[in-house]
C-alpha cells in the first residue's frame, strides 16, 4: 500500500486529468479534464489496465531501484 502509481496527463503545464492507483480512477482538474474522466471511468476495462499498471509496472521495478539507491 506504500507505492502508488500516478498517471497525469498534462497540456501547457497544466494538469487535465490524473489516474491515482489509491483512489482508483480518473480525475478531472479542469472543465475538460473532468468531462474526460467521466468518460475514462465508464470505460472498466481502461481502469482495469491502469490499476494494472501498479502491479506490472511499480510493484515490479521498485526491487531495482531501491537496489540502486
Amino acid at each position: 500500500k506504500d507505492i502508488q502509481f500516478i498517471r497525469s496527463y498534462c497540456y501547457n503545464k497544466l494538469e487535465l486529468i490524473r489516474f491515482d492507483s489509491n483512489v482508483g480512477k480518473f480525475v478531472g482538474y479542469t472543465e475538460l479534464g473532468v468531462k474526460n474522466a467521466e468518460n475514462w471511468n465508464k470505460d472498466t476495462s481502461h481502469i482495469a489496465a491502469m490499476r494494472a499498471q501498479r502491479e506490472g509496472y511499480c510493484l515490479n521495478n521498485v526491487g531495482i531501484d531501491y537496489q540502486n539507491a
